[in-house]
């Protein structure tokens, strides 16, 4: 079943108000709006902390503290990215976790190696790390828009199975 944005954010507001934890975002494709999606929910500053539109490559590295080696051997868009975007947001807005995306949401800017559509997105919650890629070019609003719901689910999928371990 697919969870519409507002229901995923009114869930995961439950879920970090009941475990007191802390969001931050570092979004580049996405552009603030898996942000804008979680603060839509009122309640939401209780936990989310704010987010980083890293749109270029020198805040991706001069604020977050991506690697500039990382960039230049994998690229902006990639698994490798993404990680060590959601690590920066946690450090620089001291959190317990934080979503990260990087993509080519289009319509132009793709290649052959990572066409348009393109995306990464990590999610990271003490220590636990997840990570996904979509593929597919549906239009730069529908691939912004899959990207923010994939990170949702995701984001809310790691914090409610870490609830069941506990």
């Amino acid at each position: 079943m697919l969870l519409t944005g507002k229901f995923l954010s009114k869930g995961i507001n439950e879920l970090f108000w009941k475990e007191s934890l802390t969001l931050a975002t570092a979004e580049s494709c996405t552009a603030g709006n898996i942000a804008a999606t979680i603060t839509s929910i009122p309640g939401s500053s209780h936990f989310f902390k704010g987010g980083i539109i890293a749109y270029s490559n020198e805040i991706k590295e001069s604020i977050l503290g991506v690697s500039h080696e990382t960039l230049e051997k994998f690229g902006a868009v990639s698994e490798e990215t993404v990680i060590e975007m959601a690590k920066g947001a946690i450090r620089v807005m001291d959190t317990d976790c934080a979503v990260a995306t990087s993509g080519i949401a289009g319509p132009t800017g793709g290649s052959p190696e990572k066409p348009v559509g393109t995306v990464w997105i990590a999610v990271i919650c003490k220590d636990e790390v997840k990570t996904i890629k979509l593929d597919g070019d549906y239009g730069r609003a529908m691939n912004i828009s899959a990207a923010t719901q994939k990170a949702l689910e995701l984001l809310l999928e790691m914090c409610q199975s870490k609830e069941n371990e506990e």
